[in-house]
């Protein structure tokens, strides 16, 4: 058997699928495309997470995108974080191109251009629908854990809002909790320390700096109503394909609290509220997070943690996520132990540094008998890459150098009267987009306080009315034996004058 017809049984035995698939390209030997050696990923491990990898200018996000729109063709919904704004072209079939045509005919595929539904959503001011979630939605662990605050703020934190609890005190945004942690040892200092004991105002002045600096990260367009149903993120046409919701990033690079936060909010409530789905056919939603590193790189000890734990757990509710970023080292190694697909183009090796990183990431990918793996990250290129998956009954395929097929919607971006046509037909704009402030633990609070300060302000004035009344009470008391004296003394001046007369 020559060494090709051995290539390309080793790629079909990896790669064969009997149930549904998504077919990723050809595999690669010696700079030859074996249109034979199809690679094809199992849907129904598309739930076991991954990682899209490679040197700026690659191809991770066409790769990205040819994953997005063949899972949304299988009626798999999925979630985008579209953090460079380019991904909104998936919405509109591709133009077509001669490189394109050449690519498709090297692999023996059609190419049909087509387009995807999309949802356009947004954290902040941008165009589309908004996402938030109260703070009471957070709960006082979550929201310590981003706010890196230590065991005895926590607890703290922890008894303000069992303390909204116990007094129905809606904590629905940050001017709630911030008001809700100065009443605490302020105004409510007396009621605070009678049922829930004495309160340190240095630990809430600590955790009101720590709100502020959250809130100065744009964090206050996040919390408040009304809150996204992540249910929204699992819609399907009629047709049966699944919604790709592309969640707009391009202003939140300098803002990694915020989208850490937004971040660990949403795989929470996933997690909290999709029901456990075992072993099925294909996920329930798959989530991509392009720039991953963003999260990482600003996390706390305490926020890896708690990603690490979800990224764990949220597979059996068949959800499925994957990490889009430069290196696989940007990734700590507690996640990327978890991740079954691993899309790894080409790497630069400009330095020293950059050579160490190489040999480290090729240490991630089985041993194979057909590539020198360090050698060929850097010599893959654009729209190739070296693939990594698992099977349907988990284990893991070959490494296989993957001549990769083109994504059959647009490769750029939309024009602005494009994304808002798209935004004006959203039903879900009306739904989310209305700016809600009802009556809450600030507006509460300070009625009660308002009330308590007219209270109080009657009792001052009563005080200092029966203060007055008393003072001219006693003002009287003093001036009548002075009177009577002084009469007295004048009476006595007076006869005596007269009896000084009769004498003389």
């Amino acid at each position: 058997m020559s060494s090709k017809e051995k290539f390309i049984e080793h790629v079909a035995k990896g790669y064969q699928s009997k149930g549904d698939y998504i077919y990723m390209g050809a595999g690669m030997l010696e700079g030859k495309v074996f249109s034979e050696a199809a690679v094809k990923i199992p849907l129904k491990t598309m739930n076991r997470h991954g990682l899209i990898a490679g040197a700026t200018g690659t191809g991770k996000s066409k790769t990205l995108q040819i994953l997005a729109e063949n899972l949304s063709d299988k009626g798999v919904p999925v979630m985008l974080m579209d953090v460079k704004g380019d991904l909104s072209g998936i919405a509109k079939a591709s133009n077509g191109a001669e490189f394109i045509d050449e690519r498709h005919a090297k692999l023996e595929f059609a190419f049909e251009p087509k387009s995807s539904p999309v949802e356009i959503l947004s954290l902040s001011d941008q165009k589309g629908v908004r996402l938030r979630a109260t703070v009471s939605e957070f709960g006082p662990i979550l929201l310590a854990r981003i706010l890196e605050l230590t065991s005895t703020q926590t607890g703290i934190l922890a008894i303000i809002f069992k303390y909204c609890d116990d007094n129905h005190l809606p904590l629905l945004d940050l001017k709630d909790l911030k008001k809700i942690i100065q009443y605490a040892t302020g105004d409510g200092k007396v009621e605070f320390e009678k049922d829930y004991g004495r309160i340190s105002k240095a630990s809430t002045g600590a955790i009101l700096r720590k709100v502020v600096a959250l809130e100065q990260q744009g964090a206050d367009l996040f919390f408040g109503e009304k809150s996204f149903e992540v249910k929204d993120l699992q819609r399907k046409t009629s047709e049966g394909k699944g919604m790709i919701n592309i969640l707009r990033l391009t202003d939140i690079q300098d803002r990694p609290t915020l989208f850490s936060t937004f971040m660990l909010s949403l795989l929470a409530e996933i997690y909290s509220t999709f029901p456990e789905k075992g072993d099925s056919d294909k996920p329930e939603l798959v989530m991509f997070i392009d720039e991953a590193h963003l999260i990482f790189n600003e996390a706390s000890n305490a926020l890896l943690d708690q990603i690490e734990n979800i990224v764990k757990l949220i597979r059996s509710k068949g959800v499925g996520i994957y990490f889009v970023t430069q290196n696989p080292t940007d990734v700590p190694e507690g996640v990327l132990g978890q991740l079954g697909l691993k899309v790894q183009h080409a790497l630069r090796a400009f330095t020293a540094k950059d050579r160490k990183a190489i040999k480290l990431a090729a240490e991630n990918y089985p041993l194979s008998d057909f590539y020198d793996t360090k050698n060929v990250l850097t010599t893959l290129g654009i729209g190739e890459a070296l693939i990594s998956a698992l099977d349907e009954k988990g284990r893991p395929s070959p490494l296989v150098a993957t001549y990769l097929r083109a994504p059959m919607s647009r490769m750029d971006v939309l024009t602005n009267k494009e994304l808002q046509d798209l935004i004006d037909d959203s039903p879900l704009v009306e739904k989310y987009n209305e700016e809600i402030d009802r009556e809450s633990a600030y507006e509460i609070l300070n009625e009660k306080i308002e009330v308590a300060d007219k209270e109080e302000a009657r009792e001052k004035a009563k005080e200092d009315r029966k203060k007055v009344s008393k003072g001219s009470s006693r003002k009287s008391t003093r001036q009548n034996p002075i009177i009577k004296v002084l009469t007295s003394a004048t009476f006595i001046r007076g006869v005596m004058g007269i009896m000084n007369k009769l004498l003389k």
